[in-house]
């Protein structure tokens, strides 16, 4: 992969050596010429693994000859890795923002972006492929508590508010995603709204039928928890996948994404003997 960054940087050198016209315009040039030369390049390493691409960012922004292009290279990699569309790729974003940024000196577009990128690193930073899930306590509908995630089994857990529009359709279909699940799951239904009548409804009507799926209805009404940064729950639905050790093995899931990960975690549970 340092042979194509090689290339692009040497590429890019190049069409910085043949702009012409006024200021602008070059800039504009090159600027365009970089971009299309950072989408490839993104692209051609979207395989490789969240510390493959950690290392290739980082030697990406570091070959830049300028400061100016230096800050161009990281905010248009960490833009698209905030955005990633392979799951577990917000730990590149979260590194370029440490690195590059928090410590390294590179400066954003604008206050509102710092504060924008900030949010998005401290929300996430706890919650990663790889990471231990973050324990968090939580009321049950009895007035009770329970840690979860629990271990010994693996686990979905689920952040929901029951005025969001999105939640209301997942909570249509993941029933029955869980009901294909031929294996011992947990599925915590995390209510992240205020109103407790809606929440004694919605548990009223969500129903999982399948003898493996054991469903917890549990609520943080005063976010005692911290579930929000821990989680990065800025927004519902949020979706989350553990293997029975407590590690996350999918974050930012779709229901379909969801049902794509059982037979992976039906897998892991042989490794544990489950299966």
């Amino acid at each position: 992969m340092r042979r194509l960054a090689a290339i692009l940087m040497l590429s890019l050198a190049f069409a910085y050596a043949r702009a012409q016209g006024p200021v602008a315009a070059a800039q504009e040039q090159r600027t365009a010429r970089l971009d299309s030369l950072l989408d490839q390049y993104v692209l051609a390493i979207q395989r490789s693994t969240a510390d493959a691409k950690i290392q290739e960012a980082d030697f990406m922004i570091g070959a830049a000859a300028d400061s100016a292009t230096k800050q161009h290279v990281a905010l248009k990699l960490f833009d698209y890795y905030k955005e990633a569309p392979v799951m577990g790729d917000e730990a590149v974003a979260i590194h370029i923002y440490d690195r590059w940024f928090r410590d390294g000196g590179l400066k954003w577009r604008s206050e509102f972006d710092e504060m924008d990128a900030k949010l998005f690193a401290d929300f996430n930073r706890s919650s990663l492929i790889g990471m231990q899930a973050p324990k968090i306590t939580l009321r049950k509908p009895c007035g009770g508590k329970l840690q979860i995630p629990e271990e010994g089994r693996t686990a979905v857990i689920w952040f929901f508010d029951t005025s969001c529009g999105k939640c209301a359709l997942e909570a249509k279909v993941l029933p029955g995603i869980l009901e294909k699940a031929d294996f011992p799951l947990n599925f915590y239904a995390v209510y992240a709204g205020q109103s407790k009548k809606d929440w004694k409804a919605f548990r009223k009507e969500f129903k999982v039928g399948a003898r493996n799926v054991r469903v917890v209805h549990l609520w943080d009404k005063e976010i005692e928890s911290d579930y929000l940064r821990l989680y990065g729950v800025i927004s519902t639905p949020r979706l989350f996948m553990t293997e029975p050790s407590g590690t996350i093995i999918g974050r930012r899931l779709e229901p379909e994404s969801l049902q794509q990960m059982l037979p992976v975690a039906k897998e892991i549970l042989k490794i544990y003997g489950q299966q």
